[in-house]
């Protein structure tokens, strides 16, 4: 069997060709959505969001050392712990985030990430999502920099799915 490889293009910019990603499969982390569902008579949350953290995934380990043999320590591997994620945006007249944490409803929420041609790359779905922390924004007599909100979620589980 005889398998070939094609090889993009570059663009100027670092791009390639090929839908935006790079010759080693890497994307820019710039474009992004987040889609947070509907929960009983609760509308979808529709807004733009500047930042996403917390897409991380960490095993705990157990220590076990065993008898007889001082100098060596077996570690096992234990539970998955998959962490909160937290989102950022500027502050407007909605006050949907701060009344979402207050009523304590969970929501499906999924965050897209798209190619710089704007095709749907990878997708990180986070089931029965809560908040757990509304943080409100920084006030300074002389800062010229945007009011940002920022909630932190919790959920039950995480998916992942290639576009």
């Amino acid at each position: 069997m005889h398998i070939t490889e094609s090889v993009p293009v570059s663009a100027p910019n670092g791009a390639q060709a090929n839908g935006g990603s790079r010759a080693d499969g890497a994307h820019a982390a710039c474009r992004f959505y987040v889609e947070i569902g509907k929960s009983g008579g609760a509308g979808q949350i529709q807004a733009v969001f500047t930042e996403v953290s917390g897409l991380q995934v960490e095993m705990q380990v157990t220590e076990y050392e065993e008898g007889g043999t001082n100098t060596f320590v077996h570690r096992l591997p234990g539970r998955l712990k998959v962490g909160n994620i937290t989102l950022k945006h500027g502050l407007t007249r909605s006050n949907e985030f701060l009344s979402w944490c207050l009523k304590i409803e969970r929501r499906n929420v999924s965050v897209v990430m798209y190619d710089v041609a704007g095709k749907a790359v990878l997708r990180w779905n986070f089931t029965n999502a809560y908040p757990v922390k509304w943080v409100g924004p920084q006030f300074t007599a002389d800062s010229t920099s945007m009011a940002i909100e920022s909630i932190e979620l919790t959920h039950e589980g995480l998916t992942v799915e290639p576009q």
